[in-house]
Order: structure tokens, then C-alpha cells, then sequence
């Protein structure tokens, strides 16, 4: 037997804004909410527990220090990766430095909170 990931969970200080950014970034939709203020987003018609992860966008009022140990990676499906890069910076992304020369093929990006992601290169199919 093995386990699959189901949702990841990304604690924010403003679950309403990181929904709509992840969401636009990923097409997602709001598939929740908790009393605690978190919000979950996933795949349209899926829901929790779909082929697709889902996040939970928890509110936190502990600020981030530092590196994330894990961040996001995405790939473009409908278009290359420069396009891609326009849309997520149009989306709200912005540029991060983690350190990345220009011979790396992925760009990393930070979400409006700052939390490192990565749109990497190749395309793939949606699901």
C-alpha cells in the first residue's frame, strides 16, 4: 500500500489573496472553508481527494523566516514557458533570487507573500 498526496498546506496571512493568486495560477476554484479563516482551493469538478493535489490556504499570524524547506513547482499546459512567465507576473508573481544564474532553464518566482515557486520549462498536458 502507499499514500498519494492530497493537499498541501500553506499557512498565509491573507488566505483570501493567496486563494485568488493560486488559483488564477492553477485553475483552481474554491472547493472550502473552515471556521478558522482557511480557505481550500482545487481542480473544478474534483474536489479533495481528485487526481490533483488541492491547497489549504491556512491564516497564520507567525510571519515566514527564511527558506522554505518545500516550494511549488508548475509547468506551463496551454502555452511555453515565456508566455507562462507573463501571466503569472500579470497574476501577481514577482522575480526571486535564490541564488539561480542565468543558465538555469526555470524561473523562480515568489507568490504575493513571498513563498518561492518555480515555472519550469518543459509543457505538459492538463489533465
Amino acid at each position: 500500500m502507499a499514500c498519494r498526496i492530497t493537499e498541501l498546506v500553506l499557512d498565509c496571512a491573507d488566505p483570501e489573496r493567496l486563494a485568488a493568486f493560486w488559483s488564477g495560477v492553477l485553475g483552481y476554484v474554491e472547493i472550502g472553508r473552515e471556521d478558522d479563516g482557511s480557505i481550500q482551493i482545487g481542480p473544478p469538478g474534483a474536489g479533495w481527494g481528485g487526481p490533483q493535489p488541492t491547497l489549504l490556504l491556512s491564516p497564520s499570524g507567525d510571519p515566514r523566516r527564511g527558506k522554505l524547506p518545500l516550494h511549488i513547482d508548475v509547468n506551463p499546459t496551454d502555452r511555453d514557458q515565456d508566455a507562462e512567465l507573463e501571466r503569472l507576473l500579470a497574476l501577481g508573481a514577482r522575480p526571486a533570487d535564490v541564488g539561480q544564474d542565468d543558465s538555469v532553464s526555470w524561473h523562480v518566482l515568489a507568490d504575493p507573500e513571498g513563498n518561492e515557486f518555480c515555472l519550469l520549462r518543459t509543457r505538459i498536458q492538463p489533465l
